[in-house]
């Protein structure tokens, strides 16, 4: 059953019910009717995260069925939640315009994203997904179908809220003008050091619209590397260029890597400790590590620019991603290792002023989600208990 199983294919909760909704209406009647009941409730979108962030044993609220795009204006796009990035740019396109923030991999839900938070290449000039929201259509743990936008505070619940406090149903997108054509680069480095300056001086200096490091393994050892691109002239299609990733998807799928455990790793690191620890990770990890497709990616965020409260930034001006992209065998005792890894690697991350963006694949236990949200965890009760007060919602992250 595909509701029983995510991305990251390590984790596994079979589903004692699967709804498939026709308007937000019946989601909020599915919630209430659970809360009644004390049955646990996820929305599933695309099923993209990796450690059984979106599963659950009790019902599953398939958001694909709602996928709809309602309205594009100039500014501004009505999607429902359960539509992919590839749907929203689509739409966008039809009238030159382009969401300011794009998820590498766009086959990614609408819904999914914002209860992360949703970074790419564009987020150190645009913050994250998050922050490009004008509105939401959410559904609490009552059953109840809300509205609200910045300033409510459901909305900053909701919002990189890990679908603790709502299910989105539906938002309203910020839209920007799309340069028809591009200008794409690569650069090769010989340290991660050398790139990661480099790095930092390009989007201080705003002289590109696009910068993304990578560290991958080939057949000439390893390449670092930074893609960058100016959405401006050039001779490459910006449709083209947001689907990238498409061929190499279509590549894993026909291999069968694409369905194998992916026990991937995310975390948010301080500029200044950022550096050292990529560097420290590139020396250490192997192609055996990473897998054939694998890689590690990172990109630099002002985190000035990052308003959701409930996304978790370093203290400090600038921040890195750091992104390990494992795609190994179908080896139960190498993922298994993989997984206890992540632990090790995020402890030191933690201890150099990282946190994690949960997405991936780290073991967490109820005290590491309380010193994640440091100074935030009381307001997350608060809002907990408001707007979940059964607490059925999204019981897959172990956070209560």
């Amino acid at each position: 059953m595909t509701a029983s199983v995510d991305f990251g294919r390590l984790v596994r909760r079979r589903p004692s019910a699967v709804l498939r909704p026709r308007s937000a209406g019946e989601v909020g009647e599915s919630v209430r009717t659970a809360a009644a009941d004390g049955v646990p409730v996820a929305a599933r979108g695309r099923g993209h995260s990796g450690y059984g962030q979106a599963l659950t044993d009790g019902v599953v609220v398939d958001m694909s069925s709602l996928a709809a795009v309602h309205e594009v204006a100039e500014d501004r796009i009505v999607v429902d939640a359960g539509a992919g990035w590839d749907a929203v740019l689509a739409a966008a396109w039809e009238r030159g315009r382009t969401p300011p923030v794009l998820t590498d991999y766009l086959r990614l839900s609408v819904g999914g994203t914002l209860s992360m938070g949703g970074i790419g290449g564009t987020s150190f000039r645009h913050g994250l997904q998050t922050d490009t929201v004008i509105a939401l259509e959410v559904v609490t743990g009552d059953g109840v179908v809300r509205t609200c936008g910045p300033g409510d505070e459901l909305f900053a619940a909701v919002l990189g809220g890990l679908g603790q406090c709502g299910i989105i149903t539906r938002a309203t997108l910020r839209l920007v003008a799309a340069s028809p054509r591009i200008s794409r680069h690569e650069v090769d480095y010989d340290t991660v050091a050398a790139a990661a300056a480099d790095q930092l001086r390009f989007v201080e200096e705003g002289r590109f619209d696009f910068v993304q490091g990578q560290v991958r393994f080939g057949e000439a050892g390893r390449r670092v590397f930074l893609e960058t691109a100016a959405y401006s002239g050039g001779d490459l299609s910006y449709v083209e260029f947001q689907h990238r990733l498409d061929a190499a998807e279509e590549l894993l799928t026909e291999t069968g890597a694409w369905f194998h455990p992916h026990p991937w790793w995310n975390c948010f690191l301080p500029a200044s400790t950022a550096v050292g620890f990529l560097t420290a990770l590139v020396e250490r990890l192997t192609p055996a590590d990473l897998g054939p497709a694998g890689c590690v990616l990172f990109y630099p965020v002002f985190t000035g620019e990052v308003h959701a409260p409930l996304v978790r930034l370093p203290a400090e001006r600038i921040a890195f991603l750091v992104a390990i992209l494992r795609f190994p065998p179908d080896d139960a005792d190498l993922v298994a290792r993989q997984v206890a890894e992540n632990r090790r690697l995020y402890e030191e991350a933690r201890d150099l002023g990282g946190f994690t963006y949960p997405v991936g694949a780290i073991p967490f236990t109820q005290a590491d989600w309380r010193h994640h949200f440091g100074s935030r965890w009381p307001a997350l009760c608060g809002w907990k208990s408001r707007y979940d007060p059964a607490g059925v919602l999204t019981p897959g992250p172990g956070i209560f």
